[in-house]
């Protein structure tokens, strides 16, 4: 058994401390980001990272109705003067494995030092760089991967940055269905292994991954970690993006994996791209969670 396998089997159980830590911590997230009032949040990583970002930005404005954006951490550290006014007002969220990332690091010291931009840092090494930054440090140690950033480390920032969403939007909905999940998380993984195994088995050397909403950082995230782990390309975009441009490289050697939930009212366009996909030869696996279809 591989030490990555090992990890990503272990995910839920490091979720579960995540999820009582984050609770515990909520009156000191709340309380702290009240007395910011800030006019936005600001999201700041880099690779994995910056793709949770992404979505958690995305849950920030439909979640708590809070202006929310997502930099690139070498991005802001090139460009923070260019992006100086975006940044007035804001308060930085800072996921990050190991505290350590020198494009975040020096760019959180670099715009705090023409001025005072607070900074809520959530890393899973204790007392990390960052932490030290932090006018508000959150720690998951339980969460560091030893193998590759995308097993345990992913989930469980994420987590902690939905959380952070749902706390600010007083989304009881949203805190109890991430306890349910995370309860549901080792049968879940369970019951879609052998259907994993059996997608790893095709003949594909591409993968494209295709997600909206909040699941589109997440499905860059998937990309990012199928070049890293599997060493093959991959890419994400918009499900119904893929139609503009994409499509055309996919075929017989590709790998669809299709976040395909979202409102009644799209079922039809869904359907549509997904036969679309199959017809160019593109090989999709499909998991289900509660008995729900998913793609």
């Amino acid at each position: 058994m591989s030490l990555t396998y090992r990890e990503t089997k272990q995910q839920y159980a490091a979720l579960r401390q995540t999820y009582e830590y984050m609770l515990g911590e909520r009156g000191r997230i709340e309380t702290f980001v009240k007395s910011i009032a800030p006019s936005s949040i600001t999201f700041l990583g880099c690779g994995s990272s910056y793709c949770l970002c992404e979505s958690a930005a995305f849950s920030v404005r439909l979640r708590a109705g809070l202006t929310a954006q997502a930099f690139a951490g070498g991005d802001l550290l090139l460009n923070g003067e260019r992006y100086r006014t975006a940044l007035t007002g804001t308060l930085l969220v800072a996921p990050s494995r190991s505290g350590s990332t020198t494009e975040i690091v020096e760019a959180v010291r670099l715009l705090r030092g023409a001025a005072h931009v607070p900074l809520l840092a959530i890393s899973c090494v204790a007392g990390s760089p960052l932490s030290a930054e932090a006018d508000l440090a959150l720690e998951l140690p339980w969460a560091f991967d030893a193998s590759v950033c995308q097993t345990r480390t992913v989930i469980n920032l994420y987590t902690a940055d939905l959380l952070i969403a749902a706390f600010l939007g007083g989304d009881e909905a949203l805190i109890a269905s991430i306890d349910a999940a995370i309860r549901d998380g080792e049968a879940f993984m369970a019951r879609v292994e052998a259907g994993i195994r059996t997608a790893a088995g095709f003949d594909w050397t591409q993968a494209v991954v295709l997600a909206d909403g909040e699941l589109k950082g997440l499905a860059g995230e998937g990309a990012i970690a199928l070049t890293e782990i599997a060493a093959v390309q991959a890419q994400s975009y918009h499900l119904l993006d893929v139609r503009h441009g994409p499509m055309v490289v996919v075929g017989p050697g590709t790998l669809v994996i299709a976040a395909a939930s979202g409102d009644a009212g799209g079922a039809r366009h869904r359907h549509n791209l997904l036969r679309d996909l199959k017809r160019r030869g593109g090989d999709r696996h499909r998991l289900r969670r509660r008995g729900r279809r998913g793609a």
